[in-house]
């Protein structure tokens, strides 16, 4: 059942999937570097330019708001997910990945200067495939489902993308509408920082939410894509059994493989 917020931009997302170009990358079927051995209507935002910068063997990661997420690798390669017309950072990335469950997830004007464009779903009824390197950083999908907006299911609508770089992989969930299969979970690997929507309702419920964050056994886990202090709440409680509660002050953490939080961690940060 389509979600009274999102009907009214039913027509609209349609034509605009339908005409807007994205930039389309072959797989490579090269095991990717985190894979264990076994397995190979909202305002618009910008983010501030001005934000930590991460050195070796760091990675930084900033909140843009609601689903959007700056990462920066330590040769200055920057990649923003969910890349959409509503919410970006104020810089050009050099590569945007987005996902089409609705129009805050995605864009149909990018920036002209972004050199990779990848869309998390697949033309024609397929699934997107994408393996893209770029310096010092690596970025690939992992397609899931969606709910279209008669209910039905729309195969290869979303991705999760994982970013690489500094020897971490970082996760985007996109707007995950399902659990994850066992085969899903070895074609994403062992990941480092997870970014995961909380909303409880427009993508997955709060069950299914702590399913996935469990199975994936991220050292930290950043949420994202909630409505309000309460949803955050609700989510943070249920995680706090397992997991170190963090509030950050600032958007921006920087992260490394050295620095991983002994027990667990959900990190909260401030969206811009």
């Amino acid at each position: 059942m389509t979600p009274r917020f999102f009907r009214p931009f039913r027509a609209l997302a349609a034509a605009l999937l339908a005409f807007f170009p994205v930039t389309a990358f072959a797989a490579d079927e090269s095991a990717p570097g985190c894979i264990p051995p076994v397995a190979q209507g909202l305002p618009h935002l910008t983010l501030a330019a001005a934000t930590p910068k991460p050195g070796p063997e760091q990675v930084a990661i900033t909140y843009v708001g609601h689903s959007t997420f700056l990462i920066e690798s330590p040769a200055g390669v920057r990649a923003a997910t969910d890349y959409n017309d509503h919410v970006r950072p104020s810089v050009t990335p050099d590569i945007a990945t987005m996902n089409k469950a609705h129009s805050t997830h995605y864009s149909a004007n990018p920036d002209p200067g972004i050199r990779h464009v990848l869309a998390g779903w697949g033309r024609g009824g397929g699934e997107a495939r994408h393996d893209v390197t770029l310096d010092d950083m690596r970025v690939r999908n992992v397609p899931t489902n969606i709910r279209d907006y008669g209910g039905a299911t729309d195969y290869g609508g979303n991705s999760i993308f994982v970013f690489e770089a500094a020897g971490l992989c970082v996760a985007h969930l996109g707007h995950l509408h399902h659990t994850l299969s066992p085969e899903r979970l070895l074609r994403m690997g062992k990941i480092d920082v997870l970014l995961v929507p909380v909303d409880g309702s427009w993508t997955l419920d709060l069950d299914g939410t702590v399913e996935v964050v469990e199975a994936i056994g991220a050292p930290i886990v950043i949420p994202m894509h909630f409505f309000g202090q309460a949803t955050l709440n609700r989510f943070l409680d249920r995680m706090s059994a397992g997991h170190d509660i963090v509030r950050e002050a600032s958007p921006t953490i920087i992260v490394s493989r050295t620095t991983m939080p002994p027990r667990p961690t959900v990190r909260v940060l401030p969206g811009r």
